[in-house]
């Protein structure tokens, strides 16, 4: 009675590693010319079975060959014309999915991954799982423009860009324009980011961006303007060297000259010393006889010129000149 027991539970657990060691694909997938695509292998790793080799193979015009091996001696690509295009994830338990890049028309055709596990009772287990690909060119789609951090209102002497997005079958070939699309505009660049180290306000204008590529068979795909402005720089107060504001800065003096006495001013003008005249009467003659000359200096007022009048005359003859100059 206990042989049975030990056939079930043999059979058991026979079922349930292979339901663990069943391979997941795709039936089907389309890569883009010139793009890369990814073909799905992946299966669920137990502790009973160790895989020992990876088989990727290709079939097309009725004929198949292996592209990819991975066994004990390390990964292998066979098939020239994959070189440096396929690979398969490394020191990743239960992925064994195909990566080929740079994808050309002749890559379409049926992949088929197969994986061997050996068990601990040396048993071996074999699976595979077979996924359609097919390449296409696709025609460049109407690109959108994207604008920087800063967004399309952007202060002078700031850094910011325009960049030109679309998708389809590289390689895509990017025009930048100055200027409304259907009108006459001006060609800035032939990539497909718009930079500006340091914008000026004579940047500030609309722009849109053209795409094309070979596979839309020379049809132009044009985005939409994007108006860029440009603000201009905010003045700033002039600061002192410890950080603290100027105080405004006069543009000319004024000065006003009060003379207790009747003399004249006639004229302001540098600083310096000038003579002034004082005319009196000698005192054995009422003609006048002799000028007696003193110097005035005021580092803060200009030349001083007096005239001679009567009445200035007179308060010389009774010597009670007062002279009194005042800076404001």
């Amino acid at each position: 009675m206990g042989e049975p027991v030990q056939i079930v539970v043999f059979v058991m657990a026979f079922v349930t590693c292979n339901a663990l060691l069943d391979l997941t694909g795709v039936h089907q997938v389309q890569g883009t010319w010139m793009g890369s695509v990814t073909l799905p292998c992946t299966y669920m790793p137990s502790d009973g079975f160790t895989q020992q080799t990876l088989i990727w193979s290709m079939e097309r015009d009725h004929s198949t060959s292996t592209i990819f091996r991975r066994d004990y001696s390390g990964d292998h690509i066979l098939l020239s014309q994959f070189r440096n295009r396929v690979s398969v994830p490394k020191h990743s338990p239960g992925n064994a999915s195909l990566l080929i890049e740079n994808l050309e028309i002749p890559d379409s055709g049926h992949y088929t991954c197969q994986v061997t596990w050996r068990s601990k009772n040396n048993s071996v287990i074999t699976r595979e799982v077979t996924t359609a690909v097919k390449v296409v060119k696709v025609a460049a789609t109407k690109p959108i423009i994207r604008a920087g951090e800063l967004g399309l209102t952007v202060p002078a002497g700031a850094r910011t860009s325009l960049t030109c997005v679309a998708s389809g079958s590289p390689p895509i070939r990017y025009r930048w324009f100055r200027g409304t699309p259907g009108r006459k505009a001006l060609l800035l660049s032939g990539q497909a980011e718009l930079v500006w180290d340091s914008l000026q306000p004579s940047d500030t204008g609309k722009y849109y961006c053209e795409v094309e590529n070979r596979a839309g068979a020379g049809a132009v795909q044009q985005s939409d303007a994007v108006e860029l402005t440009v603000t201009g720089l905010t003045a700033t107060k002039p600061r002192s060297e410890g950080g603290s504001e100027e105080p405004p800065v006069a543009t000319e003096l004024l000065y006003e000259v009060a003379f207790h006495s009747t003399a004249d001013v006639t004229r302001l003008e540098t600083d310096g010393e000038v003579p002034v005249k004082c005319p009196h009467k000698d005192t054995n003659s009422k003609t006048e006889t002799s000028n007696d000359i003193f110097t005035v200096k005021d580092s803060s007022l200009d030349s001083i010129h007096v005239r001679k009048n009567p009445e200035y005359e007179n308060l010389m003859n009774a010597m009670e000149l007062e002279y009194e100059t005042e800076r404001i």
